[in-house]
């Protein structure tokens, strides 16, 4: 049964959330062009041609405080969870204007996920999604696994950050479907954050739509993907008489399997896991011949098929659902790298042959001079 009391709270929390975000992102576009966060395009792995502000996710950020402070009380675990929050934008703040690197980020990331584990947001154990009732506890692993979930999805959601729209979209989708998942199960404090960040996100995306105006920069990604990792914790690992531990896998299954392909592939070429190439799902599909909306398009409607997986199987806890999204996930990556490896692979016979013809008809035109030349 659901609580149409929550419901309503909710829906005021995420207007409140998206009226402030939308209200407030002309003047952060203005702020970021005045202190220079602003990302020129200088190698291929960018798609745009000209500079844009970053530094959006600060609206998206006013957004969702205003609102969580005004509609949810604020437990300690709550609290901790906004810390870490306020860290990360700060962080991304910075990163936006003079460019941290990589390992700065990272430990500054390690700081924010350990204010909230430290506080009782922690995964104390996981359900084996194949044996009913069996349940493993993680003891001194607890904070570790925790730490590093939050790390890695802050930083996954980060990766797909490469299109106009699609790591806003993509955190929106994810975000409802956690929003439902929380009203189906009661979770008052959990549907209201979720309901919040929605608003948020929805009241950034117009002007983060291809031709984006505005991007959110590292201070949105490393926001969303946060809150996203410290709320599937709160909300999502804690049921584990219920939900599965598959459940948050599947549910931000697009940013886990992007990231873990980057991480495979840089590893394979000696590189650096953090390195930044242009070899994510999303370059994928601009170099199998989609353009930006189009691409944006296929990756939403892949996460929400995610989603409503995810929804599917809190209700039902069916383990073959598990297998199933798996499959379509791998399969997914595995034919974007197939088609796009297959394409590269023709662009460079074609390069070939065309190298080949010129160099005929070079030598082709050497001889006509030659004979030319000939007094005879």
């Amino acid at each position: 049964m659901i609580d149409n009391s929550l419901t309503l709270t909710s829906l005021f929390a995420f207007i409140l959330a998206l009226a402030i975000s939308f209200a407030c992102t002309p003047a952060v576009r203005m702020l970021a062009i005045k202190i220079k966060a602003v990302d020129v395009p200088k190698d291929n792995r960018r798609m745009h041609k000209v500079p844009i502000p970053r530094m959006g996710g600060l609206a998206i950020f006013a957004g969702f405080l205003v609102s969580v402070l005004f509609f949810v009380p604020l437990g300690t675990e709550f609290r901790s969870i906004l810390i870490g929050a306020l860290i990360l934008v700060v962080l991304g703040i910075i990163d936006d204007i003079v460019a941290l690197k990589p390992k700065t980020k990272f430990a500054g990331q390690i700081i924010a996920a350990l204010i909230p584990a430290l506080s009782g947001v922690s995964i104390h154990g996981i359900v084996n999604p194949f044996v009913p009732g069996q349940y493993s506890t993680l003891g001194i692993f607890s904070i570790p696994l925790t730490v590093i979930w939050i790390v890695g999805i802050t930083n996954a959601v980060n990766f797909i950050d490469g299109l106009d729209g699609l790591a806003c979209g993509v955190s929106a989708i994810a975000t409802v479907t956690m929003f439902i998942i929380a009203v189906l199960f009661g979770e008052t404090y959990i549907a209201l954050m979720m309901a919040a960040l929605a608003g948020a996100c929805l009241g950034f995306l117009p002007y983060n739509m291809n031709p984006a105006k505005i991007f959110m920069g590292d201070t949105g990604s490393m926001f969303l993907g946060y809150i996203l990792a410290t709320v599937s914790i709160q909300g999502l690992f804690k049921f584990y008489a219920v939900i599965s531990f598959a459940v948050p896998f599947i549910l931000l299954g697009l940013p886990i399997f992007d990231t873990g392909f980057a991480i495979v592939r840089r590893l394979l070429k000696g590189q650096s896991p953090l390195q930044a190439d242009r070899g994510h799902v999303h370059h994928r599909l601009i170099d199998l011949g989609f353009d930006q909306k189009q691409s944006v398009a296929i990756l939403y409607a892949f996460s929400a098929l995610m989603g409503l997986t995810a929804v599917i199987l809190a209700r039902t806890n069916e383990s073959k659902l598990i297998i199933l999204a798996i499959a379509v996930l791998v399969c997914f990556f595995l034919a974007m790298s197939l088609m796009s490896f297959e394409k590269h692979h023709r662009a460079e016979e074609q390069a070939q042959l065309e190298r080949i013809q010129k160099a005929a008809m070079e030598k082709e035109a050497s001889e006509d001079t030659i004979d030319e030349g000939d007094p005879s």
